[in-house]
């Protein structure tokens, strides 16, 4: 997949007028077998690993043939929203787990809560189920999960006398951080306005983004938890020589690892590929760990990104719809999926079936941690405007942080209740 913990939905655009596009197949065959049209996102699971599961799929369900669409990130929100509005709508799509309340609140999906039990709702990552629930009802399945971890310099750690295995604490991190930013190295390149591992610190502490009460949204930067979440960030900030007016794309932080002076950076593992690609000299000297929590017991809270997968409310076959799910996130192919695209299952208990590929085994840590953006489809206001990224610069800066907090707060506020 082109990995969205960025993006978080935040492009989203309902246009309830548009027509439904790409119209799927007819239902029924001549042969009375029926066809289940599914979107999926590009990349969000490999030729080989589609071409493998669609044989067995249709082996153990002789009844069903499945049709699977490969569709493109640019744009996804307008084509879903066009095809719930329509009547000919495929029978499973693909969502990322912060849109699913979107979706959900236009009335285009599918209630999939007495479904539940029989799709192994009962360890569901919080991080996908959480969002992919609206009111009080499931709409989304948990697909697949990703999340940041630390990806570090063995051959830096090992200069310092430091063993990444040591590091369980936040306490701890900062202090290898610290003895890591000396001569010439980064500690850690952390940018002003990572966001995302902001709201992994707010939550440790036991605050959050934004809160409701009584049907209204109010941003929450300027509670005591998430002034100390924000304190933490610019206490690691410190610790490097990250910009404190952008984020991780500006400069992309994989050119400022793979220059050779850095010792850590949050990021997905995935972004290690793209650091040994941009310098091969760094190949076998990157490694993870879970983002440390405040104590041990507990790693640090993460964004889950990721996929939930939906059925449109106008879907001809829903029940097979359902089957189709039920097989793609039972435990056979989530391991299988895990395995070959490097993600985290959609549930706690098949952790392990990443453990040897170390990566997605650290992100698995995390995950069992994850949360995701405030599930409302507000949010989606909130992150095109992205008051926190000003926020973070502003408090980095020298800023006063609870008048700073305050003003994010009441820009989070309106933002998320605009259109209401």
């Amino acid at each position: 997949m082109k990995y969205r913990l960025l993006a978080g939905g935040s492009a989203l655009v309902l246009a309830a007028a548009l027509s439904a596009c790409s119209a799927p197949s007819d239902s029924a065959n001549g042969d009375g077998r029926t066809t289940v049209d599914v979107w999926l996102m590009r990349d969000s699971v490999s030729a080989a690993f589609q071409k493998e599961f669609t044989a067995d799929f249709e082996r153990r369900h002789p009844e069903i043939d499945v049709k699977i669409q490969i569709q493109e990130w640019d744009g996804i929100g307008q084509k879903i929203t066009a095809a719930l509005a329509g009547n000919d709508a495929p029978d499973v799509i693909e969502a990322g787990n912060t849109q699913v309340a979107q979706y959900a609140e236009s009335g285009g999906l599918l209630d999939l809560t007495d479904r539940k039990d029989e799709l192994n709702g009962t360890d569901w990552l919080s991080g996908l189920a959480e969002p992919g629930a609206y009111e009080g009802k499931q709409y989304g399945i948990p697909y697949y999960a990703a999340n940041r971890v630390v990806i570090y310099r063995t051959d830096l750690f090992e200069k310092a006398g430091i063993d990444a295995k040591d590091i369980t604490t936040r306490e701890q991190w900062i202090d290898a951080t610290t003895r890591l930013n000396q001569g010439g190295t980064q500690g850690i390149y952390l940018p002003g306005q990572m966001w995302y591992a902001l709201a992994g610190f707010i939550w440790d502490e036991g605050g959050d983004l934004a809160t409701e009460s009584g049907g209204t949204w109010s941003g929450a930067l300027d509670t005591p938890e998430a002034l100390r979440g924000m304190a933490f960030y610019k206490k690691l900030q410190a610790l490097g020589n990250g910009p404190k007016d952008s984020d991780e794309d500006d400069p992309p932080q994989a050119d400022v690892m793979a220059a050779g002076k850095t010792a850590q950076v949050i990021s997905t593992p995935g972004g290690a590929n793209v650091i040994m690609e941009k310098n091969p000299e760094l190949k076998g000297k990157l490694a993870f760990f879970p983002i440390p929590g405040k104590t041990a017991d507990t790693p640090g809270a993460v964004f889950t990104g990721g996929s939930d997968l939906v059925v449109p409310a106008a879907s001809a076959h829903p029940e097979e719809a359902v089957t189709f799910i039920k097989e793609l996130t039972g435990d056979t192919w989530q391991k299988k999926l895990a395995v070959a695209m490097s993600y985290v299952p959609n549930r706690t208990s098949l952790a392990s079936a990443v453990a040897d590929d170390p990566g997605a085994a650290a992100m698995a840590v995390g995950a069992a941690n994850g949360r995701a953006t405030p599930n409302t489809p507000g949010w989606a206001a909130v992150e095109a405007e992205n008051p926190i990224k000003d926020y973070m610069t502003a408090v980095l800066t020298g800023r006063d942080p609870a008048k700073e907090a305050a003003k994010a707060s009441q820009d989070i506020t309106r933002a998320m209740n605009a259109g209401s």
